[in-house]
């Protein structure tokens, strides 16, 4: 079995790689903390590479038979991982280790995979509760995940519906910002129905004579984004300092990545919208400060809870 401390620094060197975002936030994890969310990060890591055939992003080799294979081998490794068999690769067994440790769970980790399995199937959301089912997949799923690792009880409902928000959220502003790159793979994560209300014709927006109803439709993405975010500075208030302090800080580094998109307007996909060094180090002060004070009141909770998605994720 591969040692604990050979495993971790295998996973640091994926995140060093695969999201300068995430490794600023957590180095402010007390190192514990640190080292069992790099394991976890290196488990989605590959299983999102596996899935789309890419190493650290990339090039995507696309749907079929061959995807829906992928897939199946992510499960297989997964739940041999769960169940503490060795399953030869570190990112999988890194899995196995935290999960241990932090009591996360085989459905947890099946919900994950439940959103590649979307995507391999040439999967496309015709509501907006279809795009919100998927975000849940592939990054609320993993803010409870992180919520575990992160020392919130099993039972600890609320404050897991929280760190769920906050996936969604970056989920959202993610989706925001890849419109472009998402289309070039052939995915589009806009709501059928949302391009019916613009009078985009399906496949068509990101066509120059669509681009105003496309900005239109991206800042509903972002607005979607910021009530989930404000949600979750709720449960953020109930963490551990150091715990609140990473993650209001990543909430600051995602969050301004749709803030720029939005405020970018018909530019926003002329390069990839993305955070420099220097303001990766102003939204870590920002996190400190609003770790030292109480989150903002929210008027209105979002619609779209944990529960609800949840059900129609195992509907």
């Amino acid at each position: 079995m591969t040692q604990r401390s050979e495993l971790i620094r295998q996973a640091q060197q994926s995140i060093r790689k695969g999201s300068k975002s995430f490794a600023a936030a957590s180095m402010l994890f007390d190192r514990a903390t640190r080292e069992q969310a790099h394991l976890l990060y290196a488990w989605c890591r590959r299983c999102d590479d596996l899935a789309d055939g890419q190493d650290h992003g990339g090039a995507m080799q696309g749907e079929g038979e061959d995807a829906l294979a992928r897939v199946g081998d992510i499960r297989s490794r997964t739940h041999r991982a769960l169940a503490g068999d060795e399953t030869g690769d570190p990112a999988f067994d890194a899995l196995g280790i935290v999960a241990g440790e932090c009591g996360l769970t085989a459905q947890m980790a099946d919900d994950v995979i439940d959103g590649f399995v979307l995507d391999a199937q040439g999967w496309r959301p015709r509501s907006e509760g279809d795009l919100m089912r998927y975000c849940f997949h592939v990054a609320g799923a993993v803010g409870v995940m992180m919520a575990r690792v992160m020392g919130v009880a099993a039972e600890d409902s609320d404050t897991l519906d929280r760190a769920c928000d906050l996936g969604l959220a970056f989920q959202l502003n993610n989706i925001a910002r890849d419109v472009r790159e998402d289309d070039a793979a052939g995915r589009c994560y806009l709501p059928v129905e949302w391009l019916v209300e613009a009078d985009i014709p399906p496949g068509q927006h990101m066509k120059p004579q669509y681009r105003a109803q496309l900005v239109q439709l991206v800042q509903r993405l972002v607005d979607l984004a910021e009530q989930h975010e404000a949600a979750a500075r709720l449960g953020a208030a109930r963490l551990r300092f150091r715990h609140r302090w990473a993650v209001l800080s990543a909430a600051h580094i995602y969050g301004a990545i749709g803030r720029e998109v939005r405020a970018l307007g018909t530019h926003a996909w002329d390069h990839r919208v993305h955070t420099s060094k220097r303001q990766k180090l102003a939204f870590l002060w920002q996190g400190l400060r609003d770790a030292m004070r109480d989150p903002a009141p929210v008027d209105e909770m979002p619609r779209w809870t944990r529960g609800e998605l949840e059900k129609l994720a195992r509907s």
